[in-house]
């Protein structure tokens, strides 16, 4: 099983092609291709390569787990579920446009 993922060029966003032909940014939404639906896949990226809103426009292998998409590469969870380091505040620049150190 495969779904298509990409990141939207104007955000940056990582998104995902749904049932519907739309990318979304929700992994749970994405279409699942079977092996035997290769084709429809190849012209899903063909239709997306064409419109140039999308970039780096991959296939990834995923699995089902109780009803959820499993994406099967540790760089697919991370992309889809976020850092795998606390997150910190963002440190501001001061009024005199510096950050301290």
């Amino acid at each position: 099983m495969e779904i298509l993922t990409g990141n939207e060029l104007m955000s940056g966003a990582t998104v995902y092609l749904d049932r519907a032909g739309n990318w979304v940014e929700d992994l749970q939404q994405a279409r699942i291709f079977s092996r035997d639906e290769a084709g429809a896949r190849d012209v899903a990226i063909a239709a997306t390569k064409s419109t140039g809103r999308i970039n780096s426009v991959e296939t990834e292998t995923v699995r089902l787990e109780a009803g959820t998409i499993v994406p099967d590469r540790i760089r697919e969870r991370i992309r889809a579920e976020g850092p795998t380091t606390p997150r910190f505040e963002r440190q501001h620049l001061d009024e005199d446009g510096h950050v301290s150190i």
